[in-house]
């Protein structure tokens, strides 16, 4: 007699599992976390064999490209075959859009099963006509029932698969509605498993959370091969792609796309993109920040006002915020100004998120420059000196001024041109 399913409790912020449930995940330290996971017994047999790791010829394995030239690099020279992809992002940021100009460019090679569990196939011909990415090789496929994805998928034996959303899908192994904990994770380790045995990429489209995570258990992310975030703001045309995951190629590399009618566009130069609209006003600096494996100018805006409220403001976008208070008390102590009585707003333009201690000499540039009204030179952002850290200096090879400065003091004489 075949084992009745098991009752477990999973949390559904990390994805950690407990026979009992709990008010608060010993994993991720959420509260009121944890539902009811069925779950079905698992097979202990496995049908595949050992094989010797120099039998493997993993030198000459090739890649698919997407003809993106960003989505190429951020995947690490593209699609591998047989890896599984997440895309994950706010609705309407893009995610669907760049799928879609992706299979357009991959059905030159032959089919592309565009499965969508959310939208109908007129639906997604109307938003694709719109896009300019009608092509006959493009196959539109409502369903939600993986085991038929995957069967379409042997039958038809296309170059490459996207699932809009994993969120959407089911299967018949596990009774829990889908979306849940147990649907998400079993969907996506099926859809794993049917890729690397048809060597099939797939794309799996990820919904984003209110607190910013793809939806679903933790270890939706350790399944699959690559995990690509889009960050920016829906109101805003610049999207930045970043991947936080990726098996076979860097971490964290980026690329930056404009929003158009057509689509999405690759941003060739993202430095002159970012600072095109820098007026030059007091707050504003040019920082350099290293995005993946390449250097890229940001403008860095900040305002310092006074303050109408008992306790000031300090609010930050594209920045952590207790870095900006860190940096405030280090201005406070070292430059003998006061911050008590201002409000303090600190913002990367262009919507990127920037987690780097290299731009902190630039936030402390800014945050002076608005306090005082003094704009910042353009001769000291960097386009014709260059102001790093004493010890750096001798290994900056650049054919502009190379300035070393050791103390926060220093550093604000030569920006602002005080002796």
């Amino acid at each position: 007699m075949a084992k009745k399913a098991a009752t477990i409790y999973a949390c559904v912020e990390c994805g950690n599992q407990a026979t009992k449930w709990l008010g608060r995940c010993p994993e991720c330290n959420a509260w009121n976390s944890y539902a009811v996971e069925e779950t079905a017994p698992r097979s202990s047999t496995s049908g595949s064999v050992p094989i010797g790791i120099n039998d493997i010829d993993a030198d000459t394995a090739p890649r698919l490209s997407t003809r993106i030239p960003a989505l190429d690099r951020v995947l690490g020279g593209g699609l591998v075959f047989g890896a599984v992809t997440l895309v994950g992002g706010e609705p309407g940021i893009g995610k669907s859009t760049l799928l879609l100009q992706a299979a357009q460019t991959l059905a030159d090679r032959g089919a592309v099963l565009y499965v969508s569990g959310e939208e109908s196939p007129r639906q997604i011909a109307l938003r694709a006509r719109r896009l300019g990415t009608m092509h006959e090789n493009i196959r539109l496929f409502a369903e939600t029932s993986v085991e038929r994805i995957i069967a379409e998928a042997e039958k038809m034996k296309p170059v490459a698969v996207v699932v809009d959303s994993i969120q959407t899908v089911h299967t018949s192994t596990n009774d829990s509605a889908p979306g849940s904990i147990a649907q998400v994770r079993d969907s996506a380790g099926i859809l794993m498993t049917a890729a690397k045995r048809l060597s099939l990429p797939i794309f799996l489209i990820g919904h984003i959370t209110k607190e910013g995570t793809i939806a679903g258990p933790k270890s939706l992310e350790h399944i699959v091969d690559t995990v690509l975030y889009f960050e920016g703001e829906k109101l805003q045309d610049f999207r930045v792609i970043r991947a936080h995951k990726n098996r076979f190629g860097p971490v964290n590399e980026v690329a930056l796309f404009e929003m158009h009618d057509s689509g999405l566009a690759e941003v060739p130069n993202p430095s002159a993109a970012l600072i095109a609209q820098r007026s030059g006003a007091p707050g504003s600096a040019v920082v350099a920040a290293i995005e993946g494996t390449r250097p890229i100018l940001i403008e860095l805006q900040a305002l310092v006002s006074k303050t109408t409220f008992p306790s000031p403001r300090r609010m930050a976008m594209g920045i952590d915020a207790n870095r900006v208070a860190l940096l405030l008390a280090v201005l406070e102590k070292r430059n003998g100004g006061s911050y008590l009585a201002n409000d303090v707003y600190v913002n990367l333009a262009g919507g990127l998120v920037v987690d780097e201690p290299a731009i902190d000499l630039g936030i402390i540039a800014a945050l002076v420059s608005s306090q005082k009204g003094v704009a910042i030179p353009a001769a000291a952002l960097g386009f014709r000196r260059v102001i790093v850290p004493q010890p750096n200096a001798a290994d900056v090879r650049a054919d502009v001024e190379v300035v070393g400065v050791r103390r926060v003091e220093d550093f604000l004489a030569v920006v602002m041109d005080r002796s």
